[in-house]
């Protein structure tokens, strides 16, 4: 059964952090064959959001508060599913629990995102909304994307 937990950067446990590390570099390095600088000193001060099934990570994101990444917005990045669990609802459960949590934490102040632009229709899913054209990010199209809260 998955189950999503949330945790600040300095609660985290060595093996989480080796586990973060791991998915994210298998999705993003590995599988999308891009190199990026993925230690971007952001993790600090983001909340992360793990998805474990049975104690083992197989979903994840973070999230950060307005002025991290964003100065008039908070922001979800680094959504990712392990490839042996894609195609089980898990990416929108994954980001739903992240919105909620968001929300929650930082008085429900806007998300904005920098989503992978072939996802916008499943973040389009979730309500956010396209805010300018595509972009190069890391070699991969992207385009930004805002919910405001209803």
């Amino acid at each position: 059964m998955l189950l999503f937990i949330e945790k600040p950067f300095d609660k985290l446990t060595h093996q989480e952090l080796h586990d973060i590390y791991a998915l994210r570099s298998e999705v993003f390095v590995v599988e999308q064959e891009c190199v990026y600088q993925d230690i971007d000193g952001k993790d600090l001060n983001s909340l992360h959001i793990l998805g474990l099934d049975e104690g083992k990570l197989v979903a994840y994101a973070r999230i950060l508060g307005k002025g991290f990444s964003y100065s008039d917005y908070a922001s979800i990045g680094r959504i990712v599913v392990s490839p042996a669990y894609r195609g089980r609802n898990i990416g929108h459960r994954l980001v739903n629990f992240s919105m909620k949590t968001s929300q929650k934490r930082y008085n429900q102040i806007p998300i904005k995102i920098s989503a992978q632009a072939h996802l916008e229709k499943f973040y389009k899913e979730h309500h956010f909304k396209a805010t300018g054209e595509n972009y190069l990010e890391d070699g991969i199209p992207h385009i930004g994307m805002i919910y405001q809260i209803p």
